[in-house]
Formats: structure tokens, C-alpha cells, sequence
């Protein structure tokens, strides 16, 4: 194909950040009426290069071409001003506010008076909705629509100028299989009109079924392209691998007991802003660490919270010691034995204005206190040995949380989930934003705990770490259990080809290997 013949063009395309090159050397191209896959293991450039063509960010060398001529975008106005829209991967709606009023935040349209159109703005909401072939009311606040109306109200909102190239980042992870139709649908009718679409998964059967061709990125370097109708699953996996062996510390534990942690059927119905989980049964057992390994959207973090109550709506049987915590909320299942660290140790975790010490401590204040009264030197008793055996760095037990580093920050935590020295530990995504001393320190905790006689379960969405920190691996995928191995059956094909594949269908048998 000529060069005149592609809409969009990144051409050698090298990004440099202190200590690190994002990508090297990489070469793009869009062709109109065209969905093309980008695809790539977390850290191999897939986000910074689509910033650069949405005009977020600028590349440390290379070109950009629009129909052939030479651009260059200082910002994201100026690349939606030619045409080119950003689709992120979270959200950006105010749930507040009315469909029209989101599509039309920041572009407002005014009367003659100098007031906001309303009128205009219903109107033209209408119009572009549907032309996506969608009936969706402009006055409806954007929070009562399901997660998939929302994200076809960010591609209508995208649409409201002239868009001829779409970037899309992650559309499909929080949406069902039956949200996942409606966009396909919608996809499809923007390349039928021409519109050239860039479309960003980890699941790979799903580029395969919505993609026209494919390009794969490994750590910054552009590494395979080719027509979907080409390639296969297998293909695009051994691209993203490189084939290389994967890396284990151990092969799992001999030392794994009795069940301690039955769940039985566990589902949770779809709401806005979660994932489904879909009628799943998992056990763990004494001394074992099982890894929850899952892309983002596969329902790790429903399935952590629906185990330690924060979900009244689910349902399943949740067997501790062979007893029923099927009712019980909350407070009644710590109590039993069950403890979690959450994913976000700043919004869910820690009290910022507190100490290490009284962040610690939070959750144990009543055993602590005396004839009601709580006693420092208790607290202290309590902290310290968790301190030193988490090797905790910190300027004292006194000292604000806010002064440690984010991995002491996850450790803390960690310590304040153990203190009551539960039967069970979930940690959701434990080392997210650690640096890899942490990181190390982390697993090892984990593996340590679980020499003790604790059953830990931790979920990741990174390959090398479950790969490393797991004696017994489940990979999730769209709220199901997708396979189960053993620590020694695991490799890094076997857990991103079971991960990307489409949710189980009927009849469909779940791959466990020992």
C-alpha cells in the first residue's frame, strides 16, 4: 500500500524518559475503515505510543503523518482538532451529570444571549447516539446507564467532531459478553463510514474476532504485524512472550494441608462499575499461596471483596474450617479468621493522618484497650514484632504513614491484616506501584506466612510475579475461573493464552493441569 493510502502514520517513533526508553524505533500505520490491534505485556509501550498519537505526549524522535503530511501536536486539542480521539481506558464521565452534558463538557454550545444551548445539546446528542444505533436518552444521568451505554456515550462524545481516527484503550474491560456485542457493532459501523480505529486488549481472542490487522509490541520495540486473518491466538502469544522461558522460584509446596477456605458457586451480579462474577468454586488450603492471575476486568478484586463480605449481593456458599460464612458480614468473617489487604492502600488502606503505629493498630483497637482505655505500650507490644518481622523501614513507629515509601506503605497493612493472626490472607494486586526490592520483600512475606500454616491467596495481573510467588495458580477471565495449574505446570503462554480467551460457554471444561 503507498503512503498516501494510510489516514494515520507514526514513523520511527523513539520515546526517552530518565533511565528508561519506552520505545524504540517504531514504526505505525493506520489505514482508513480499519481496526488495528495493539497489543503488548504491560510495560511494552503500547500506552505511551498511543498518548503520542493522541497529542498527550511528544516522542523523543520520529514523525507523525496525517494523510501523508508531516504533523505535529503539542497537545490533545490540537490532534482533536485534526480529527484524531482518544477513547481512555477508565472512564472519563461525571455520573452527576446528564448524557448530553457529558458529551458537551468543555465544547459547550451557547444561544445568543452568551447561555448554554440546551436545546442544541439534547438535540445533537440525540442525533450522533444515534447514528451509533443507539436510543439512548441525552437527559439520563450518566451513572443509571450499564457500563457498556457508558462507553458508547465516550465514543459518541468522541464523535461529536469530525473523528476519522479513534483510539481506544481497554473499551472492552469492565463491559459482559453482551455489552461486548453492542460495541463490536458499533466498531463496525465507524470502519464501514471510513473511521480508522486503534484498539488496545489483552484479550486476544477478542482482537481476533474484532481486528483487521495486528501489531505487537515488546519492550518498546515493535516486534510483529500482520493480517488478523493470518495469525492466530498462538502466534500473537509468542510475539509477546518472545518465547522465553518462564522464571519460578520454587515449584510450588509440598507442605500444603488440609482445605481451610471453601467457596462454593460464588456469583455476583453486574453492576455498574464491577465485574460479574459468574457462579465460581475455588478452595485454598493450609500453608499454600494460590495466585489469582487475571487482566484488568477479569473480576480478581470482586472476587476478594465478595469472600470478605463488602458485596451483600452475592451469592454462594463461603466455608471457613468447614464453617458457613455465607450470612456473615464483614466484621463477623474477620472475627473467623478471614483478613484482605485491598488493591488502592491510599483510598481503601491507610489513614493518611495517622502514624505507622495507629495505622497498625486501626482495625485491633478493642484487644488493645484496657477497661476501655487503649494503651500505648500495648500498641506498642503489638507493632513492633510485626515491624521487624516485615523488615519494615521506617523513622519509628511514630513517625506518619505518609513519610514511608509506598512498599513500607504495603507492608503496614500487610502487618495490620496479620496481627490477629487470621486463618486466611487475601492480598488483591499487593505489590501495585512497589519498586522490585519490594516487591521481593513482599513475596517473600507472603511465602514465609504460609511456611507458618496460613492459607494466602494474592491476585496480580503480572506474569512474572504469580509465576514467582504462587505454589498453585487460577487465571480469571470476565469474572470466571478460566484454568487452574500447579506451580510447575505454569508458564507464561499457558497463563496469557488462558486469560484472554472469551468467558466459558456452555459445555466448555475448565483446563486444569497438575
Amino acid at each position: 500500500m503507498t503512503a498516501d493510502a494510510y489516514v494515520y502514520e507514526a514513523r520511527g517513533i523513539t520515546r526517552n524518559f530518565p533511565g528508561t526508553t519506552a520505545l524504540r524505533d517504531v514504526t505505525f500505520r493506520l489505514r482508513p475503515g480499519e481496526v488495528h490491534a495493539l497489543i503488548g505485556e504491560n510495560g511494552a509501550g503500547k500506552s505511551t505510543l498511543v498518548k503520542i498519537l493522541a497529542g498527550v505526549d511528544q516522542p523523543t524522535s520520529g514523525t507523525l503523518h496525517l494523510d501523508g503530511r508531516s504533523v505535529t501536536f503539542s497537545s490533545v486539542r490540537e490532534a482533536t482538532a485534526q480529527g484524531i480521539a482518544l477513547i481512555h481506558q477508565e472512564l472519563q464521565l461525571f455520573p452527576d451529570l446528564s448524557v448530553a452534558e457529558n458529551m458537551f463538557v468543555g465544547r459547550e454550545q451557547t444561544t445568543r444571549w452568551g447561555t448554554v444551548d440546551v436545546a442544541a445539546h439534547e438535540r445533537d446528542a440525540r442525533a450522533v447516539l444515534s447514528r451509533l444505533g443507539q436510543q439512548i436518552d441525552p437527559l439520563a444521568l450518566a451513572a443509571s446507564l450499564p457500563l457498556g451505554l457508558q462507553q458508547i456515550v465516550e465514543i459518541g462524545r468522541a464523535l461529536l467532531g469530525q473523528t476519522r481516527v479513534l483510539l481506544m484503550d481497554e473499551p472492552t474491560s469492565a463491559l459482559t459478553a453482551g455489552e461486548i456485542r453492542v460495541l463490536f457493532g458499533v466498531i463496525r459501523e465507524l470502519t464501514g463510514r471510513g473511521v480508522a480505529i486503534v484498539y488496545i486488549s489483552h484479550h486476544l481472542q477478542e482482537l481476533v474476532e474484532i481486528a483487521d490487522r495486528v501489531s505487537v509490541l515488546r519492550d518498546g520495540a515493535l516486534v510483529g504485524e500482520a493480517a488478523c486473518s493470518d495469525i492466530d491466538v498462538p502466534w500473537i502469544v509468542e510475539r509477546m512472550t518472545g518465547g522465553r522461558p518462564a522464571g519460578r522460584a520454587h515449584t510450588g509446596s509440598a507442605a500444603a494441608g488440609s482445605t481451610v477456605l471453601d467457596v462454593r458457586h460464588l456469583s455476583l451480579p453486574h453492576a455498574a462499575g464491577r465485574t460479574a462474577l459468574g457462579g465460581l468454586s475455588l478452595q485454598l488450603r493450609a500453608g499454600e499461596v494460590l495466585g489469582i492471575y487475571g487482566l484488568l476486568g477479569a473480576g480478581r478484586t470482586e472476587l476478594f471483596e465478595a469472600l470478605i463480605g463488602l458485596h451483600p449481593d452475592a451469592t454462594g456458599d463461603v466455608l471457613l474450617n468447614g464453617r458457613s460464612l455465607t450470612r456473615a458480614d464483614v466484621s463477623r468473617r474477620v472475627a473467623a479468621g478471614l483478613a484482605m489487604v485491598p488493591e488502592d492502600r491510599q483510598a481503601s488502606g491507610l489513614v493518611q493522618t495517622m502514624s505507622v503505629q495507629q495505622n497498625m493498630t486501626l482495625s485491633h483497637l478493642a484487644t488493645l484497650a484496657a477497661s476501655g482505655v487503649l494503651s500505648p505500650g500495648a500498641e506498642q507490644r503489638a507493632s513492633a514484632p510485626l515491624a521487624d518481622a516485615l523488615r519494615l523501614k521506617a523513622p519509628g513507629l511514630d513517625a506518619p504513614v505518609t513519610a514511608l515509601s509506598g512498599g513500607n506503605q504495603q507492608k503496614v497493612m500487610i502487618a495490620r491484616s496479620v496481627m490477629p493472626q487470621p486463618r486466611v490472607l487475601l492480598l488483591d494486586d499487593p505489590t501495585r506501584g512497589v519498586d522490585v526490592a519490594a516487591k521481593a520483600e513482599i513475596l517473600q512475606t507472603m511465602r514465609a506466612m504460609a511456611a507458618d500454616g496460613m492459607a494466602v491467596a494474592f491476585s496480580s495481573s503480572d506474569l512474572a510475579e504469580i509465576l514467582e510467588g504462587a505454589d498453585r495458580v487460577i487465571v480469571m477471565a470476565r469474572g470466571n475461573i478460566r484454568a487452574e495449574f500447579m506451580a510447575a505446570d505454569a508458564t507464561e503462554d499457558r497463563l496469557t493464552a488462558a486469560a484472554s480467551a472469551a468467558p466459558l460457554t456452555q459445555g466448555e471444561t475448565l483446563d486444569v493441569v497438575h
